[in-house]
């Protein structure tokens, strides 16, 4: 997405601009606690137009995608949600995709500006395929509906393709009619209620709880994104042989955060345990229900129940990544 984007929705009334990397749509609409309510109660919509959008189409594309992602895709079905990473030689997340196929084509979002890199390495890599690649952003947009919604996914031909989730729909909508599509769905709400609903459901987001280095599994995608059944793929190496073999080095937890603090620890800041830096703050927000969480990535070796600070703020570990996962072959001493 350009840089420069502004979204038609921050001309609603309460309308506040959310900050990097969300900026160009609204971090909440006045009040981001009751936007959390009414979205778990099954009402309004948030804008996530800021994503970007890429495009797949012609015959070859799923047998080809199968190919170069880390997801079992040939024999997906039209509307049928799909994750999907595409990792470095070495395994470590270069894309987080989040797609469906309609039947022509296959429609993935993913974070801002991450449309013009994966669209030159497909492109690079179609050789005799017959496939079409296009970056779909400036024509579609992505409006993230709950679970519970009962608006429509298509309302006049708004829609040009349904991802279904378990905890909701990401609707992928004509740019010319996001506004219209949005006002229908009720009382908008921002991003800042996504965030906190997502941390809550401990769902890891590329560049907020990951890093250069990260691997699938110290963020809890395998499975989710990654298939264990499929091989031949770039960076399948490494994922193999941590499933198989070895433990990763570091592995995701969410924190519960000091309530008494009034404020929250940002992006980047360090987890520290007995002294001793042993993790970054990924995503935090001020939950509804649960108060003030976060998502962090902290060593392997942290015990699960020792008492930690995250960006200067108390904080306690829930477990979201198994500290003994990837170990599915014990040695046996003689």
């Amino acid at each position: 997405m350009d840089p420069t984007y502004r979204s038609p929705l921050l001309d609603l009334p309460g309308a506040v601009a959310a900050q990097e990397p969300d900026a160009g749509v609204a971090a909440h609409y006045g009040d981001p606690l009751r936007e959390q309510r009414q979205l778990v109660s099954g009402t309004g919509a948030i804008d996530l137009s800021h994503r970007d959008v890429v495009r797949v189409s012609g015959p070859d594309r799923l047998t080809w995608l199968h190919q170069l992602t880390t997801q079992h895709l040939e024999r997906l079905q039209p509307g049928e949600a799909t994750s999907a990473l595409i990792l470095d030689v070495n395994g470590r997340v270069e894309h987080a995709l989040y797609g469906v196929d309609d039947g022509e084509a296959i429609w993935f979002h993913l974070e801002p500006g991450g449309a013009a890199p994966l669209v030159q390495y497909l492109d690079s890599m179609r050789f005799w395929s017959q496939v079409e690649v296009a970056d779909a952003t400036g024509e579609v947009a992505v409006v993230w509906l709950p679970g519970a919604s009962s608006y429509p996914d298509d309302v006049g031909g708004a829609s040009v393709a349904v991802r279904v989730t378990d905890r909701g729909r990401d609707v992928f909508v004509r740019r010319e009619r996001l506004r219209e599509f949005v006002a229908g769905a009720g009382s908008p709400a921002g991003v800042w209620a996504h965030e906190a609903l997502r941390i809550a459901a401990h769902e890891a987001r590329q560049g907020r709880d990951t890093d250069e280095r990260t691997i699938p599994h110290e963020v809890g995608w395998i499975g989710a994104a990654v298939h264990l059944d499929k091989g031949c793929y770039r960076g399948q190496e490494t994922v193999a042989r941590v499933h198989t073999l070895g433990r990763p080095p570091r592995r995701l937890v969410m924190l519960h955060l000091d309530g008494s603090v009034d404020y929250l620890p940002e992006h980047g800041e360090d987890v520290v345990a007995d002294g001793r830096t042993v993790g970054f703050v990924g995503s935090s927000a001020r939950h509804y229900e649960l108060g003030p969480i976060a998502l962090a990535v902290v060593k392997r070796n942290v015990p699960t129940d020792v008492a930690l600070t995250a960006g200067g703020v108390a904080a306690a570990q829930e477990v979201v990544v198994d500290p003994e996962i990837g170990l599915h072959v014990r040695p046996q001493l003689r």
